[in-house]
C-alpha cells in the first residue's frame, strides 16, 4: 500500500474516526485506525464493537491495499503534519513508513485481518431529516440522559419515528426532555434508543444548514450517512418507559418570564447552594414576580425577576443544575413554566409551546 495525501485531510479524517477506538484495553487491533487505499480513496475506520466511524478522503493511490495502525500514535503524529502533504507506504515488515518533506517516520502495524469488518446496513427502512435539526434534537436531549447504569435504557434517547416527525425522549428519573422535529423523507415508522454516546460523536459532525443527514435502521443497529462519513452503532436494547403518562396535562399555576433574566438569576442564587453542594434554590410565585433564595452557612442570596403570573403564593424548590440546564437549552426571548403544587412535576417551554419541553421534578424539602 502506497498514497499521497493533505496532511490537513488526514488529520481531519483521524480526528473524527479515532473517537471510535477502544480505549478499555479489550483487544490492541480495537485500538487501531484502519486504512483501506483504493480507487484514488483513502477510508478510514475504528470500531470498540459498539460504535463505528467510517471516513473517506481524496488520495493519490500509487499501490492499493489495507493497514492497521495504532490509532492514536498515527493521530497524534499526523496532527502535526496538517501543513505539508503526507505519503505512507506499508513495508514488508508490516510497517507504515510515513514521509513528510525530507523527514520520515515508521510505526509498527496490528495485523490488518484480525481487525471487525465494518458492514454497512444496506436495504434498511431509513428516514431523513435536515442536520441543524438533528443537531438541535441531540443537543436538547442529551442534557436528560443518565449517567449511572441501574438502567441502561435511560443511558440512551428514544427516537420515535413517524411519517412526518421524529420525537426524541431522553430521562434520567429526575427530568425529561422532549422535542420534535419535520422529517423530509421517510420509509420508516419505528422506535429505538440510541446511545448518548453514540449521539454525541454524530451532533459533532452535524452542521448548522438544511442539508439532510440520512438515517437507517436494522435490526439492533444504526447507521448515519454524512457526506464522506458513515457512524454504525449498537441500538441499546430494551423498553423504554411510557413517557405520555409522566409528562402532566392542565397545570393551573403558569409562569412567563425573560429568559436571559431567568437564566441570570439563577446563575447568581445558585452560587451559595454550590458551595454547600447541596444545588437546592427555592423559587416563591407571587404576583407578578418570581422570587429566587438561596441559602447556607456562608449566607443568603435573593434573586427578584419580573414575570406574568396567574397565581399567587406557590413556593417550590429545584436542583439548580437541573433547572440551569433546561433554560440554557431555552431560545432567546421568554419561556413559560407550568406548575400545579410544590410537589408535581414542573414543565418549562418556549413561550407559545413550541416543537420541545422539559420536565424538571422538584427537590421536597423538610
Amino acid at each position: 500500500m502506497k498514497f499521497v495525501c493533505k496532511g490537513l485531510d488526514l488529520n481531519d479524517a483521524l480526528s473524527k474516526v479515532i473517537k471510535a477506538c477502544s480505549t478499555k484495553g479489550v483487544g490492541t487491533v480495537l485500538e487501531g485506525v484502519k486504512l483501506v487505499a483504493e480507487n484514488g480513496t483513502l477510508t478510514l475506520t475504528a470500531t470498540d464493537l459498539e460504535l463505528a466511524i467510517e471516513k473517506t478522503i481524496t488520495a493519490e493511490i500509487f499501490e492499493e491495499g489495507e493497514a492497521l495502525v495504532p490509532g492514536k500514535l498515527f493521530s497524534e503524529f499526523v496532527r502535526r503534519l496538517t501543513n505539508m502533504n503526507v505519503e505512507c507506504l506499508l513495508t514488508e515488515k508490516n510497517q507504515l513508513r510515513i514521509s513528510y518533506g525530507e523527514s520520515t517516520g515508521l510505526i509498527s502495524c496490528y495485523n490488518v485481518l484480525e481487525f471487525p469488518n465494518f458492514k454497512k446496513i444496506e436495504n434498511a427502512e431509513y428516514f431523513q431529516l435536515k442536520q441543524k435539526d438533528l443537531k438541535d434534537i441531540i443537543s436538547k436531549t442529551l442534557v436528560s440522559v443518565a449517567l449511572d447504569d441501574s438502567k441502561p435504557v435511560f443511558k440512551g434517547v428514544l427516537f420515535e419515528v413517524e411519517e412526518k416527525s421524529l420525537t426524541a425522549v431522553s430521562l434520567d428519573g429526575f427530568r425529561l426532555s422532549k422535542i420534535e422535529k419535520p422529517i423530509t423523507k421517510s420509509t420508516a415508522q419505528t422506535s429505538a434508543i440510541i446511545p448518548s454516546r453514540s449521539l454525541t460523536e454524530i451532533h459533532k459532525l452535524l452542521e448548522d444548514t438544511d442539508a439532510g443527514v440520512k438515517i437507517k435502521i436494522q435490526k439492533n443497529y444504526l447507521m448515519a450517512e454524512l457526506k464522506e462519513t458513515v457512524i454504525l452503532t449498537r441500538l441499546i436494547d430494551g423498553d423504554f418507559i411510557n413517557y405520555k403518562r409522566i409528562i402532566p396535562q392542565n397545570q393551573s399555576a403558569k409562569v412567563t418570564l425573560n429568559r436571559e433574566h431567568f437564566e441570570e438569576a439563577i446563575e447568581r442564587a445558585s452560587l451559595l447552594s454550590r458551595i454547600e453542594r447541596s444545588n437546592i434554590i427555592k423559587l416563591e410565585i407571587t404576583d407578578g414576580q418570581i422570587v429566587i433564595t438561596s441559602n447556607s452557612e456562608r449566607g443568603e442570596i435573593k434573586e427578584v425577576v419580573t414575570a406574568k403570573t396567574n397565581k399567587n403564593d406557590l413556593s417550590i424548590a429545584f436542583n439548580a443544575k437541573y433547572l440551569l440546564d433546561a433554560i440554557k437549552n431555552m431560545p432567546e426571548g421568554f419561556v413559560e413554566m407550568s406548575l400545579e403544587t410544590k410537589v408535581d412535576p414542573c414543565i418549562i417551554r418556549p413561550e407559545g409551546d413550541g416543537d420541545y419541553l422539559y420536565l424538571i421534578l422538584p427537590v421536597r424539602l423538610a
